[in-house]
Protein backbone atom coordinates (compact mmCIF):
# COMPACT_ATOMS: atom_id res chain seq x y z
CA UNK A 1 0.00 0.00 0.00
CA UNK A 2 3.04 2.16 0.89
CA UNK A 3 4.56 1.90 -2.39
CA UNK A 4 1.30 2.69 -4.39
CA UNK A 5 1.15 5.54 -2.26
CA UNK A 6 4.57 6.82 -2.94
CA UNK A 7 3.54 6.08 -6.72
CA UNK A 8 0.48 8.37 -6.56
CA UNK A 9 2.71 11.32 -4.51
CA UNK A 10 5.07 11.16 -7.17
CA UNK A 11 2.98 11.70 -10.27
CA UNK A 12 0.96 14.73 -8.57
CA UNK A 13 4.31 16.07 -7.52
CA UNK A 14 5.56 15.64 -11.13
CA UNK A 15 2.20 16.91 -13.24
CA UNK A 16 2.45 19.52 -10.17
CA UNK A 17 5.93 20.67 -11.37
CA UNK A 18 4.98 20.71 -15.11
CA UNK A 19 1.85 23.22 -14.43
CA UNK A 20 4.12 25.44 -12.22
CA UNK A 21 6.65 25.41 -15.23
CA UNK A 22 4.46 26.34 -17.72
CA UNK A 23 2.48 28.85 -15.68
CA UNK A 24 4.43 30.63 -13.54
CA UNK A 25 5.50 33.35 -15.68
CA UNK A 26 2.44 34.48 -16.59
CA UNK A 27 0.63 33.83 -13.27
CA UNK A 28 3.67 36.31 -11.35
CA UNK A 29 3.08 38.83 -13.88
CA UNK A 30 -0.53 38.81 -13.86
CA UNK A 31 -0.06 38.91 -9.61
CA UNK A 32 2.83 41.95 -10.29
CA UNK A 33 0.11 44.09 -12.71
CA UNK A 34 -1.94 43.44 -10.03
CA UNK A 35 -0.24 44.91 -7.01
CA UNK A 36 1.87 47.60 -8.99
CA UNK A 37 5.09 46.47 -8.12
CA UNK A 38 8.27 46.71 -10.51
CA UNK A 39 8.91 43.43 -12.06
CA UNK A 40 12.24 42.87 -10.50
CA UNK A 41 11.28 43.75 -7.01
CA UNK A 42 7.64 42.01 -6.11
CA UNK A 43 7.46 40.51 -3.04
CA UNK A 44 3.68 40.76 -2.69
CA UNK A 45 2.77 39.70 -6.28
CA UNK A 46 5.39 36.39 -5.02
CA UNK A 47 3.74 36.27 -2.09
CA UNK A 48 0.38 36.10 -4.05
CA UNK A 49 1.40 33.64 -6.30
CA UNK A 50 3.14 31.03 -3.94
CA UNK A 51 -0.22 31.29 -1.85
CA UNK A 52 -2.31 30.60 -5.05
CA UNK A 53 -0.06 27.44 -5.93
CA UNK A 54 0.06 25.94 -2.60
CA UNK A 55 -3.81 25.90 -2.35
CA UNK A 56 -3.66 24.17 -6.22
CA UNK A 57 -1.25 21.80 -5.10
CA UNK A 58 -3.40 21.13 -2.10
CA UNK A 59 -6.95 20.70 -4.25
CA UNK A 60 -4.68 18.94 -7.08
CA UNK A 61 -6.22 15.66 -6.70
CA UNK A 62 -9.49 17.12 -7.16
CA UNK A 63 -9.05 19.24 -9.90
CA UNK A 64 -9.64 16.18 -12.65
CA UNK A 65 -11.37 17.14 -15.27
CA UNK A 66 -10.84 21.38 -14.33
CA UNK A 67 -7.98 23.68 -15.77
CA UNK A 68 -5.68 23.98 -13.01
CA UNK A 69 -4.39 27.64 -14.77
CA UNK A 70 -8.10 28.79 -14.59
CA UNK A 71 -8.58 27.31 -10.65
CA UNK A 72 -4.91 28.93 -9.70
CA UNK A 73 -5.69 32.27 -11.50
CA UNK A 74 -9.65 32.43 -9.54
CA UNK A 75 -7.07 31.47 -5.99
CA UNK A 76 -5.02 34.38 -7.42
CA UNK A 77 -7.89 36.97 -7.91
CA UNK A 78 -9.69 36.49 -4.81
CA UNK A 79 -6.80 36.25 -2.56
CA UNK A 80 -5.60 39.77 -3.97
CA UNK A 81 -9.20 41.05 -3.49
CA UNK A 82 -9.44 39.86 -0.01
CA UNK A 83 -6.26 41.81 0.75
CA UNK A 84 -6.42 44.67 -1.33
CA UNK A 85 -8.98 46.62 1.27
CA UNK A 86 -5.42 46.88 3.12
CA UNK A 87 -3.89 50.25 2.18
CA UNK A 88 -0.43 49.12 0.37
CA UNK A 89 2.37 51.87 -0.90
CA UNK A 90 1.37 52.04 -4.53
CA UNK A 91 4.42 51.27 -6.57
CA UNK A 92 3.56 53.91 -9.50
CA UNK A 93 3.13 52.40 -12.69
CA UNK A 94 0.53 52.53 -15.09
CA UNK A 95 -1.69 50.95 -13.15
CA UNK A 96 -1.15 52.63 -10.13
CA UNK A 97 -3.96 55.13 -10.47
CA UNK A 98 -6.63 52.34 -10.67
CA UNK A 99 -8.25 51.04 -7.42
CA UNK A 100 -7.61 47.44 -6.79
CA UNK A 101 -10.85 46.41 -7.83
CA UNK A 102 -10.16 48.32 -11.44
CA UNK A 103 -6.86 46.53 -11.63
CA UNK A 104 -8.20 43.55 -10.83
CA UNK A 105 -11.49 43.56 -13.62
CA UNK A 106 -8.64 44.72 -16.12
CA UNK A 107 -6.32 42.36 -15.63
CA UNK A 108 -9.09 39.68 -15.92
CA UNK A 109 -10.37 40.84 -18.76
CA UNK A 110 -7.46 42.22 -20.68
CA UNK A 111 -4.11 40.25 -20.05
CA UNK A 112 -5.85 37.12 -18.91
CA UNK A 113 -8.88 37.48 -21.13
CA UNK A 114 -12.03 36.19 -18.92
CA UNK A 115 -15.29 37.08 -20.15
CA UNK A 116 -17.37 40.10 -18.92
CA UNK A 117 -19.46 37.42 -17.00
CA UNK A 118 -16.82 34.93 -15.82
CA UNK A 119 -15.26 38.28 -14.32
CA UNK A 120 -18.89 39.29 -12.93
CA UNK A 121 -19.43 35.78 -11.37
CA UNK A 122 -15.66 35.01 -9.91
CA UNK A 123 -16.18 38.58 -8.14
CA UNK A 124 -19.94 38.35 -6.87
CA UNK A 125 -20.77 41.24 -9.50
CA UNK A 126 -23.18 41.72 -11.87
CA UNK A 127 -21.95 41.73 -15.26
CA UNK A 128 -23.07 45.63 -15.71
CA UNK A 129 -21.33 46.48 -13.40
CA UNK A 130 -17.61 45.04 -14.30
CA UNK A 131 -18.56 46.59 -17.42
CA UNK A 132 -19.02 49.82 -16.18
CA UNK A 133 -15.88 49.58 -13.92
CA UNK A 134 -13.85 48.23 -16.79
CA UNK A 135 -15.13 51.07 -18.68
CA UNK A 136 -13.66 53.69 -15.92
CA UNK A 137 -10.49 51.33 -15.62
CA UNK A 138 -10.28 51.95 -19.67
CA UNK A 139 -10.74 55.66 -19.46
CA UNK A 140 -8.39 56.04 -16.35
CA UNK A 141 -5.85 54.06 -18.12
CA UNK A 142 -5.92 55.86 -21.78
CA UNK A 143 -6.80 59.23 -20.43
CA UNK A 144 -4.89 59.59 -17.18
CA UNK A 145 -5.41 62.81 -15.24
CA UNK A 146 -3.10 64.78 -13.75
CA UNK A 147 -1.63 64.81 -10.17
CA UNK A 148 -0.88 62.20 -7.92
CA UNK A 149 -2.18 58.61 -7.80
CA UNK A 150 -5.46 58.53 -5.81
CA UNK A 151 -5.23 55.71 -2.76
CA UNK A 152 -9.14 54.23 -2.93
CA UNK A 153 -9.64 50.58 -1.36
CA UNK A 154 -11.34 48.09 -2.93
CA UNK A 155 -15.02 48.65 -3.76
CA UNK A 156 -14.67 52.46 -2.65
CA UNK A 157 -16.55 55.08 -5.43
CA UNK A 158 -14.26 57.46 -7.41
CA UNK A 159 -15.10 61.03 -6.64
CA UNK A 160 -17.39 62.70 -8.92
Amino acid sequence: MRGRQAFVDARRAREFEAFVAGAAGRLLHAATLLTTEPPDANPRARGLLTASLAHSYATWDRMRGEDPYDRTRQQLAVRFARGAWRRHRSHGGLLARLTPQERLILVLRLYEGVAEEQTAALLGLPAERVGAIFARAMETVLHPPRGPAPTRALGEAAPS
